[in-house]
């Protein structure tokens, strides 16, 4: 019963986003002059995404023969493994090159939407504001249904084979021998947040530095020969990343949940059978308490409507709180259900995630949206010039992390302390997980938000550069605004769920640890040198990996902006208005920098986590093993690597997230005419901070809390081969 709703509510989640997506395509594409304009985007996501997928492709391929290899002939078996050396290795090997596929395939399904629904969303607004908000959020939509339907399906299906082949006798070790699935989507979401990421980051900043400060020229203007580039950089970065993204977050989190409920019911299995409560219906709460939410989110969507004098960031609000209300009713038919006379507790505990995530929501609306105090701050700091600009956007930032931290501290606390006195042992844990799920119910709504924002983005561009009437250029900023502040509250929302998931996370990975090792007592002791050194690596980890992110940013937007000179000087056409650039330069030069730039990034945390585990196992039996009571084995040890990393990367990404986003609104504040500026003229001390903030919000920063959950589930995969 429960495998059957899962999957009827997938299914329901794929049918709607097909009627979407038909709803999306039979709109009007406008005159000849937008369509050519959508084209030239449309072909160059297409031809960067089709390279990146076989980068990305051939990268996991190799990992997966290598984590085969790893399992089938280098670990030494143990009786606590849950089914035979060859199948673990081979069922490992599998789930991740799925999840890798489905990964794949969700970011993709994504950016092809978003790239044809650009165009609709810019006819639309020539006739009124109501056709183009419900446009932009539908075409968003079909990727947030797509992403989470496919992730329950994903999981699902794999528990489904799993149990049918009877490749274990005790199913509530099937969730270990799929987590590889979650690394799979973890592994590729990295690479296509940081591919996605380089590229549009590289583009915008070559095109505000020479278009902006130098040339002194509009946004999206024509005469930019980086401009396509930069719209195509909207839908690669923020359209195909994000759903990578939010595809890796629903399935590690419903993997790792799936754990903890395994060991929720192992330890109280009497008092589940007491109460009749089967196996079946414990361990797949998480994912049917989920399918609820692709109900939710589609009354959401369909609820959401507005007229010319409305503040379009209201109706969408409204399509959130609505969404958010089923869910909450949804976990309450879960939780009865499933769960029997414990379920109150769980229930409270995810009505703790659904709160969280509205905090979380608010709390990156106050920084960074320019209707108050800390934008504004950052914008009066520009009438200075740039280094106080820099100053402030940095100090920001940091400031930005504090309510966010006190919100994750309460959320963990109390869902912590709401499992613990269910009644039931070991229940702490599991009500932050599903805390985690009522977070995450609300997923397709807000990915339809998040891809809202490339949509209008790209729409205004093309009004702008097929130079249509001003008051149409009027409602495509308007929408273009809500869509940045739709596309930080999801940052902030992702930031948020991380942060929730990775301590879920790093539960299971010391149930898991607890099943290959009996007498381990799940505490990880950082007064042992070995994982204090773990713990420091960890840390260091997220600032390495920030570090290379960033840089590929300005080694790639370097390049651009050597071309758009190059092609201002030896073309003066191009300025005078008598001439057209050649745009497909900086689309070639952004394609090439950004997949050869991800590279190192992105190997880096497989193999220094490989790398820290395997070593400091060695030097655990080198010291004597077991008979040294003071050493720490290599799981141990990348326990603490794990939780330190985790907390650096969870404070690091809200401060890239937040500073970045906050330095782009406060140039669109001065853009507003504020401070006594020209109307749409910004000082270029606000576009200088406003470029050093692109690669801080979408790069490193979307990058850093993919990083954190790549650690936990590459972890979750690798700990048999750390002990």
């Amino acid at each position: 019963m429960e495998l059957q709703l899962i999957f009827g509510f997938s299914i329901l989640g794929l049918l709607f986003a097909w009627y979407l997506t038909k709803d999306v395509l039979k709109k009007d594409t406008g005159n000849d002059k937008m369509r050519e304009i959508s084209d030239a985007i449309k072909s160059g996501a297409e031809a960067f995404m089709n390279r990146q997928n076989k980068t990305i492709l051939y990268l996991a391929i190799a990992l997966a023969a290598f984590i085969y290899i790893l399992y089938a002939l280098v670990r030494t078996p143990t009786e606590h493994d849950p089914t035979s050396p060859a199948q673990l290795a081979m069922w490992t090997a599998i789930s991740f090159m799925f999840g890798a596929l489905s990964s794949i395939a969700a970011g993709y399904m994504g950016m092809w939407v978003s790239i044809r629904s650009n165009i609709r969303t810019a006819a639309a607004a020539m006739k009124d504001m109501n056709g183009a908000l419900q446009t932009a959020l539908r075409g968003g939509a079909v990727s947030g249904f797509f992403v989470v339907a496919m992730s329950l399906l994903g999981v699902a299906g794999l528990f489904f084979l799993a149990q049918s082949f009877q490749v274990t006798e005790d199913v509530t070790k099937i969730p270990l021998l799929i987590v590889g699935y979650g690394f799979g989507a973890s592994f590729v979401a990295l690479f296509a947040q940081l591919g996605g990421g380089i590229y549009t980051k590289a583009a915008d900043v070559g095109a505000d530095l020479v278009g902006k400060v130098e040339a002194g020229i509009p946004e999206d203007d024509p005469r930019n020969p980086a401009v396509i580039a930069d719209l195509v950089g909207d839908n690669v970065g923020d359209c195909a990343g994000r759903g990578a993204d939010l595809f890796e977050s629903t399935a590690a989190e419903n993997i790792g949940a799936m754990i903890l409920a395994a060991g929720l019911y192992n330890t109280n299995e009497m008092l589940f059978v007491n109460e009749n409560l089967s196996l079946l219906g414990v361990l797949l709460f998480p994912l049917v308490a989920r399918a609820f939410g692709i109900l939710a989110s589609i009354i959401g969507v369909m609820v959401v409507r507005t007229n010319d004098t409305e503040d379009p960031m209201k109706a969408l609000n409204r399509g959130f709180y609505v969404t958010s209300s089923i869910v909450a009713i949804g976990f309450f038919v879960a939780s009865k259900w499933l769960l029997g006379i414990y379920y109150f507790n769980f229930f409270l505990s995810g009505i703790v995630g659904i709160l969280t995530s509205l905090a979380f929501v608010y709390i990156t609306q106050y920084y960074t949206e320019y209707r108050y105090r800390p934008v504004k701050s950052i914008a009066e700091s520009s009438q200075t010039g740039s280094a106080t600009n820099i100053i402030s956007g940095i100090a920001i930032g940091l400031e930005s992390t504090g309510l966010p931290a006190l919100v994750i501290a309460f959320g963990i606390i109390t869902t912590y302390f709401l499992g613990n006195s269910s009644e039931l042992e070991n229940g702490g844990l599991f009500g932050t997980a599903v805390a985690t799920m009522g977070m995450l119910g609300s997923a397709a709504y807000i990915l339809a938000m998040d891809t809202f924002g490339p949509i209008t983005d790209n729409a205004g561009g093309i009004i702008e550069m097929s130079q249509q009437p001003e008051e149409v250029r009027v409602k495509t900023d308007r929408l273009d605004a809500v869509g940045n502040t739709t596309k930080a509250l999801t940052k902030g929302y992702a930031v948020g769920s991380a942060a929730l998931a990775a301590f879920l996370l790093f539960g299971a990975y010391l149930d898991e640890v607890k099943l290959y090792l009996p007498n381990f007592d799940g505490q990880i002791n950082l007064n042992k040198p070995e994982v204090f050194v773990g713990a420091l690596l960890g840390a260091m980890l997220v600032l390495l990996f920030s570090s290379f992110a960033i840089k590929a940013v300005g080694k790639a937007a370097y390049s651009i902006i050597n071309n758009v000179r190059d092609q201002f000087r030896s073309n003066p056409g191009i300025m005078l208005g008598t001439s057209k650039p050649d745009y497909g330069q900086c689309v070639d030069i952004a394609t090439k920098q950004s997949l050869k730039e991800m590279v190192v990034p992105g190997l880096l945390i497989v193999v220094m986590t490989l790398g820290v585990g395997l070593v400091f196992r060695w030097l655990y039996y080198f010291n004597g093993g077991e008979t040294n009571v003071n050493a720490a084995n290599g799981a141990e040890v990348v326990g603490g690597y794990l939780m330190v990393g985790t907390i650096v990367g969870i404070l690091f990404a809200l401060f890239l997230n937040n500073s970045g986003g906050a330095w782009d609104n406060a140039k669109k504040y001065i853009e507003t005419g504020a401070f006594g500026g020209k109307k749409s003229e910004p000082h270029k001390a606000s576009v200088v901070g406003d470029t050093v903030g692109d690669p801080f919000k979408d790069t490193a920063g979307p990058s850093l809390h993919i990083l954190i959950k790549l650690l936990s589930t590459l972890t979750l995969v690798l700990a048999p081969l750390f002990i």
